[in-house]
């Protein structure tokens, strides 16, 4: 079950990253006429926040119907735009930004699989289980590493009808092979009542908070960084997607080691650790230093820290909220990373075209990693110790009842 959930999530992603190399090369070439670089940062972000708003609803239909109804279904829902995009939109930036808004609805897989597979797994191995649903993130790798060469190689429509195909292949596979975890519970509360009560745990705003920060710069990097690469580098559209995807790669692989450190060493020692390398890291990029050596080696080590953070926050997620609400919460928290990662391209966007320096975003990153690494060690480990107390005295009591 998490095999399929971990694909299934890697081709939705795959499908929800199709625009992000391509907004360089329309530039480029000028196909869609004259873009200026917030044209481009618009033109990427709009599946992100889409797919990231959406998960709230999303995550609270998984609580109800599971991961069995919904991923192929998610899955299926997605042909619709990526079909449109090849054969009608490709010619009009207007028409490409409604694709990319209908396209968003496969970024909200992530609210499927993380409730889907937290119930197949123990408290004391939900983090690393999650960590490596999450490493299906990767299918924005495949993206950046395949669609610029299927569009310019192939012809036009290669990377959408292939992306199509392939979920629709999953879609049939899951239908028939994806099943629930036994004694799933099912809420019988309506969505509003389960939202409010969702939004008023702590762990909901603190994770929400974390996860804006590290997943939401692992978005913002991930749909941006080609065009920063090109811009600030002179890059070539190919080469920039190419070390996108080397970025893409270390964080993937990263957040399966950050749920895994969770589970033995906390969850907020590994998150103070990440914001603590990605506040040093932006500062050493934001003055553009070479790529060859120290650009390089601070983007991937910023990479690695926002990956294992992504797969703490979850971690913590799991550790600390009722499996009933597993779903709800993470479609919160879900969505706050998404959106976090929305606004950055569109921040960069603007300052560059008025500075000429992309300098001050990567300074604010700095400074938001900072102020989010205070919050762990603060509020975010206070949260964590009461519920794992919490959680002891229930296992002693339920013992004692024993």
């Amino acid at each position: 079950m998490l095999a399929l959930a971990t694909v299934g999530f890697a081709l939705n992603f795959w499908a929800w990253a199709l625009l992000s190399p391509l907004g360089p090369l329309f530039r480029q070439t000028g196909s869609l006429g004259s873009l200026s670089e917030s044209d481009v940062a618009l033109l990427v972000a709009v599946p992100v926040v889409v797919g990231s708003v959406g998960r709230i609803g999303v995550g609270a239909l998984t609580d109800r119907y599971g991961g069995r109804v919904m991923f192929p279904l998610i899955s299926a829902v997605t042909i619709v735009p990526i079909l449109f995009l090849s054969f009608v939109a490709l010619s009009s930036y207007v028409l490409i930004l409604v694709g990319g808004f209908v396209l968003g609805i496969a970024g909200t897989s992530f609210a499927v699989g993380v409730p889907f597979v937290n119930a197949w797994f123990p408290p004391e191995q939900r983090g690393f289980a999650v960590g490596l649903f999450g490493a299906g993130m990767g299918g924005t790798a495949i993206s950046a590493l395949t669609t610029v060469q299927l569009y310019t190689n192939l012809g036009h429509h290669a990377p959408f009808l292939i992306t199509a195909a392939l979920l629709a292949v999953y879609a049939v596979v899951a239908w028939f092979m994806l099943r629930d975890a036994p004694g799933r519970v099912v809420p019988t509360t309506s969505f509003t009542t389960r939202l409010a009560a969702n939004l008023r745990l702590p762990i909901t705003w603190q994770a929400s908070v974390l996860y804006g920060a590290s997943f939401g710069g692992y978005v913002a990097f991930s749909v941006y960084l080609p065009a920063y690469l090109k811009t600030a580098h002179h890059l070539a559209a190919a080469d920039a997607a190419n070390r996108m995807a080397g970025f893409v790669v270390v964080a993937v692989v990263l957040r399966p080691v950050g749920g895994w450190l969770s589970d033995r060493i906390g969850a907020v020692r590994v998150l103070a650790s990440s914001f603590a390398v990605v506040v040093v890291c932006a500062a050493v990029v934001s003055p553009a230093p070479p790529l060859h050596v120290i650009g390089t080696f601070a983007f991937l080590a910023m990479a690695a820290a926002l990956g294992a953070g992504s797969g703490a926050t979850f971690a913590l997620v799991a550790q600390v909220t009722d499996p009933a609400r597993v779903g709800g919460v993470t479609g919160i928290v879900g969505a706050a990373g998404g959106l976090a990662g929305f606004v950055p391209p569109l921040v960069m966007g603007y300052i560059y075209g008025r500075t000429d320096s992309y300098a001050i975003g990567l300074w604010l990153l700095s400074a938001t990693a900072a102020l989010t690494l205070v919050l762990t060690l603060t509020v975010v480990r206070r949260s964590a110790a009461a519920a794992q107390e919490t959680a002891a005295g229930r296992s002693v009591e339920a013992t004692s009842e024993t």
